[in-house]
């Protein structure tokens, strides 16, 4: 499958909002990054949709229209939710706008969508099909053709709204080059997978940038066709509205949204549902929430309002084509994936820390919904071992505590009301603490003198190994007091240097005696030479030079 939904690779944050939302699992984590598997997607939109920091994008289009209308007729093909993507806009303003950037004619998809309707009328009275399922929404199709391929002899077998309508504008003329816009990301594919009636799809929000980029806008106006029942399509229920429903033997349903599609659909293939047309949409509320709807608040009430309001109570006056010329073949598309064995799945389990069937705490914060899924996406490539987050928070808990505890520093950490939090087993022993929990949570004025944390936290400032004597432990330490604004954390590094410092005064002991011995024997010499000096001459002076320099260096050390 072509690329229609990419990622913007610097923005991803691996929050796994889209596995989340996705009904298929079609993301792949790979290098810190999500990848949409094309051949498992069913262009819902959900991952765009959800995607917290806007990391993916649909394919923008606007070049092939614009190259599609030099070339010559090009002829636009509006879906009817274009009235609640652009509120106040009518047919005859959206005309005027398009024909602005260059359309030589503007038209309602809804015109398709009526004859659409009427073929599924035909088929409910030919009784031929037990369930029968629209076609409508190509997300739905991808799902069935993928998913669900014991359910595909009930997907009827017609033409969507848009290829119905283009198919009629190339018939009219077949110059004419066909763009439908709407509010959908799998029309792009739909538009693909079955060459020859639709040229190019937009959706409202490449065409909302497109007349940004041209400075049009699409004016508010008013105008009523009572013949176009067909524009309540794009509702929940507006398919079932649009049509007649006078079969005594077919029950009438409406299901939408990912879910409930699912669970219809399971349904079906295991034989629970008879003699029903079911009108089915992948979006909750249908087309008006499609995923590239331009506006970026979603208001479902009132777009369903704003709809029901612009179509009229009777049909569009369209000639009905013949029932061969509405036919659309629905193929079962194979996705060959060699899945694992249960030792594989217990293996992967394994090294996710999970032993046992309690340890599977199916929480779903990676985006599958239990820790086995989530074993097979590993095996299959699309997920690694740790996306599991109670693994990583357990992994990297027992990795920090391993370090605090082994090192041979001292480290407490408090938080901003100076309130013990952790406190390792090296400064429980420079401070001849027993048990960590006899000061956890006090007031860590306890235990040290609590200026110093005080003044890191009002200036901002650090200290780095500072050295401190705690007369109350007769301990030397050098202390190093960091303050972490983002975590409003203290943290407090001690390394015990006592016995250097013992060693450093003994030093100095041994260095100052060896001084006073030294200036007793230059006192003795001086008297001894002052009585030879006429006998020793230059020698006496030298003597003195020798035994200062070693006082000297004596003094240094």
């Amino acid at each position: 499958m072509a690329e229609y939904l990419k990622l913007k690779k610097s923005n991803c944050a691996n929050c796994y909002k889209c596995i989340r939302h996705c009904p298929v699992k079609s993301i792949k984590f790979s290098s810190g990054q999500a990848h949409i598997v094309s051949d498992e997607c069913i262009l819902c939109g959900q991952c765009f949709v959800v995607c917290p920091q806007n990391a993916k994008e649909i394919r923008n289009d606007i070049a092939k229209a614009v190259e599609l209308i030099r070339s010559g007729k090009a002829v636009a093909s509006v879906a009817p939710s274009f009235v609640a993507n652009y509120p106040g806009a009518t047919i005859g303003t959206m005309e005027k706008a398009l024909k602005q950037l260059g359309f030589s004619e503007v038209q309602e998809t809804a015109v398709g969508a009526s004859i659409v309707k009427t073929q599924y009328e035909n088929l409910i009275r030919a009784n031929k099909q037990d369930v029968i399922i629209s076609s409508c929404c190509h997300s739905v199709n991808l799902l069935i053709e993928k998913y669900y391929p014991e359910v595909l002899p009930y997907l009827a077998a017609v033409l969507s709204p848009m290829q119905a309508h283009c198919r009629k504008i190339k018939k009219e003329d077949p110059e004419a080059k066909t763009v439908f816009i709407g509010p959908c990301i799998s029309k792009k594919a739909e538009a693909e997978t079955y060459p020859g009636d639709v040229d190019c799809v937009l959706t409202f929000e490449e065409l909302s940038q497109w007349l940004r980029q041209e400075g049009v806008t699409i004016e508010a106006g008013e105008d009523h066709l009572e013949e176009s029942r067909a524009r309540l399509f794009p509702t929940s229920g507006g398919i079932l509205r649009s049509m007649i429903q006078d079969s005594q033997e077919y029950t009438y349903l409406v299901v939408d949204g990912i879910d409930n599609c699912i669970a219809a659909l399971k349904d079906i293939k295991e034989g629970k549902l008879h003699k029903c047309f079911i009108e089915m949409s992948i979006c909750a509320g249908s087309c008006i929430s499609g995923p590239a709807m331009e506006r970026n608040s979603r208001l479902p009430v009132r777009d369903y309002i704003a709809v029901n309001r612009y179509a009229g109570k009777k049909d569009f006056a369209v000639e009905q084509p013949g029932e061969q010329e509405l036919i659309k073949d629905h193929r079962f598309i194979g996705l060959h994936r060699q899945m694992p064995g249960q030792n594989d799945i217990e293996e992967i389990l394994h090294k996710m820390g999970k032993h046992s069937p309690e340890q599977e705490l199916n929480c779903g914060a990676c985006g599958y919904n239990t820790c086995r899924e989530k074993a097979i996406a590993v095996y299959l490539g699309k997920a690694n071992i740790n996306m599991c987050l109670p693994f990583l928070k357990e992994k990297a808990e027992s990795f920090s505590d391993t370090i605090i505890n082994n090192t041979p520093n001292g480290i407490i950490v408090l938080n901003e009301a100076l309130e013990v939090q952790q406190i390792n087993s090296a400064a429980r022993q420079i401070m001849n603490i027993r048990n960590a929990s006899d000061v956890l949570g006090d007031q860590v004025i306890r235990i040290l003198d609590p200026k110093v944390f005080l003044d890191v936290m009002q200036t901002g400032r650090s200290i780095h190994d500072e050295k401190v004597y705690l007369a109350e432990y007769q301990k030397y330490v050098e202390q190093t007091v960091i303050y972490d604004k983002s975590y409003r954390i203290i943290m407090c590094i001690m390394r015990d240097v006592t016995e250097e410092e013992r060693q450093r005064i003994d030093k100095e002991k041994i260095s100052k005696h060896t001084i006073e011995v030294t200036d007793q024997v230059i006192e003795k010499q001086m008297r001894v030479v002052q009585e030879i000096a006429s006998l020793l001459g230059e020698t006496t002076a030298e003597t003195k030079i020798a035994l200062t320099k070693l006082k000297d260096s004596l003094d240094d050390e």
